[in-house]
C-alpha cells in the first residue's frame, strides 16, 4: 500500500490564521434589509467625493508618468513631511524620515509583528482589544498577555508587572483614543500612570490611533508616542478621516527600528499604490481637513446621540454601557446569563446584526458583551434597529429562563 504526501503544506503560522468574524458578519449584512450595527465601516456619505475627483484629475494631468511608475518604498515624500507635521501640531516629535506610508494602518500592524514578534515571545494587548490586531499578530506565534482594563483603559500595575527578563515581551498594543471595540478614551493621568509603568517594565508600545480626530466635544488627551517618543510605534490612517477604499495609513517609527520596517515593507509590497498618495495630498495639502473633518464629528455625534436615546429606551434591566465621547463603537455588557453568540442569528432573522464582543479578547472572552456600530445608520434607523434588538434580546431572556417548579 502505498501514501501520497498532500501536495500543498501550509506553514505552521497558517494554522493560526483565522477568518474574522466581522467579514463573515459583513456577508450577512449584504443581504437586502438587514440594519446592520456591525461592520467598523465609515459613512459613506462622509466620503469628499467631489473633491477626491478633482484631485485624481489635477494627478492624471500633471505627473501621468510619476503617479502612475513604481514609487519609493518609503512613501511619497511630500505626503511623508505632511503627515510629520501634522502630528507635530499635536505635540509629537517627528521628522518625514520617520514616517512609513502603509496599505492602511493594518499593514501597519503586520509590518510591526514580522519585525517585531518571535515564536513564544509575550506580547501584551487590551482586554478587550481590536480583533485585527490580533489577527495580524498571531500568525508570528506570541504568547499574548492580557492586560485587564477598567473605563479608563488598561491597567498600570498590571503593565508594571509584565515580564522583561529573556524574552521580555515585544511590545503592548493600546489604543487609547475612542478604542475599538470599547470606544472608551484613556484620560490624561492613565495615560501617564501607563507610561510610567511602561517604561518601569520596559516594555514599548504600539500605539494605534484611528480615531483620535473623531471625538464629538472634547479632544483626546496627547498621544502616548508624544510622551515617549523613544519607546512608542505609531500608527496613523487616512480610512476614517477621508475613505477607506484608498487603503492609506502610515506608521512613525523612533530611528533605530525604521529600517527594519522599511525592509518589510518592501518584501510585502514594494509600496503603497503612488497613485493615491498623491491623489490624498492634492486633497489635504491646504487644509481640507480642517474643514471637513468636523462635519463628520458633528453627523457622528448625532447618531451617537440616537444610540444613547435608544438603548435607553429599549435595553433591559441588567444592560450596562456607556456612551462614547468619540468614535464609531458603543460597547454593551448583556444581562447576566446572555450569550451574545447565541443571540446574534436570532437578531439576523428579525433583520438586525451587531458584533458579538467574545472576538475581541485574546483570552478569557466575555461571553455577555456586544460591539454596536452606529454611524452608517439614520437616527431613524439606528432607533429602529435597537428597538428589534431589544426586543429579541427580551425574548432570548424569556426563553432561557428555567421552567417553574410544580
Amino acid at each position: 500500500m502505498t501514501f501520497e504526501l498532500p501536495l500543498w503544506n501550509p506553514a505552521r503560522r497558517a494554522a493560526r490564521m483565522n477568518p474574522s468574524i466581522l467579514r463573515e458578519i459583513l456577508k450577512v449584512t449584504d443581504r437586502p434589509g438587514i440594519l446592520s450595527m456591525a461592520g467598523g465601516l465609515p459613512s459613506p456619505d462622509t466620503f469628499p467625493v467631489e473633491a477626491m475627483r478633482a484631485a485624481c484629475d489635477k494627478v492624471l494631468r500633471e505627473t501621468p508618468r510619476e503617479a502612475l511608475q513604481y514609487a519609493a518604498s518609503e512613501g511619497f515624500m511630500p505626503l511623508r513631511e505632511w503627515v510629520a507635521k501634522h502630528l507635530r501640531g499635536q505635540g509629537m516629535t517627528v521628522d518625514a524620515d520617520q514616517v512609513l506610508i502603509t496599505t492602511g494602518s493594518q499593514q501597519g500592524l503586520d509590518l510591526v509583528a514580522k519585525v517585531l514578534v518571535d515564536a513564544g515571545a509575550p506580547v501584551a494587548v487590551e482586554a478587550p482589544t481590536y480583533l485585527g490586531a490580533l489577527q495580524a499578530f498571531a500568525p508570528m506565534e506570541p504568547i499574548f498577555a492580557s492586560i485587564p482594563s477598567d473605563a479608563d483603559g488598561p491597567l498600570p500595575e498590571a503593565v508594571a508587572a509584565l515580564p522583561h527578563d529573556a524574552p521580555g515581551t515585544r511590545f503592548m498594543y493600546v489604543l487609547p483614543n475612542f478604542q475599538n471595540p470599547s470606544g472608551r478614551v484613556m484620560p490624561e493621568a492613565r495615560r501617564e500612570a501607563l507610561i510610567a509603568a511602561a517604561k518601569q517594565a520596559r516594555v514599548p508600545l504600539v500605539e494605534d490611533n484611528p480615531y483620535g480626530d473623531l471625538w464629538y466635544d472634547t479632544p483626546p488627551p496627547k498621544t502616548l508616542a508624544s510622551r515617549w517618543p523613544e519607546g512608542v510605534i505609531y500608527l496613523g490612517s487616512f480610512s476614517k478621516v477621508l475613505a477607506p477604499g484608498l487603503r492609506l495609513g502610515y506608521v512613525v517609527a523612533p530611528r533605530e527600528l525604521f529600517p527594519k520596517l522599511l525592509q518589510a515593507k518592501q518584501a510585502a509590497d514594494l509600496h503603497t499604490p503612488g497613485f493615491n498618495q498623491r491623489v490624498v495630498y492634492e486633497v489635504i495639502r491646504d487644509g481640507f481637513l480642517d474643514q471637513h473633518v468636523p462635519t463628520i464629528r458633528d453627523r457622528y455625534r448625532a447618531q451617537r446621540d440616537a444610540m444613547r436615546e435608544a438603548l435607553t429606551q429599549h435595553l433591559p434591566p441588567g444592560s450596562v454601557w456607556q456612551a462614547p465621547s468619540g468614535g464609531m463603537f458603543c460597547w454593551v455588557r448583556l444581562p447576566e446569563g446572555c450569550d451574545a453568540v447565541a443571540l446574534l442569528p436570532k437578531a439576523v432573522d428579525e433583520g438586525v446584526a451587531f458584533v458579538p464582543g467574545a472576538a475581541f479578547y485574546a483570552h478569557a472572552p466575555d461571553p455577555r458583551t456586544v460591539r454596536l456600530s452606529f454611524v452608517t445608520l439614520t437616527p431613524d434607523q439606528i432607533h429602529t434597529a435597537v428597538a428589534i434588538f431589544g426586543m429579541v434580546l427580551k425574548r432570548h431572556l424569556t426563553e432561557d429562563q428555567p421552567e417553574p417548579t410544580p
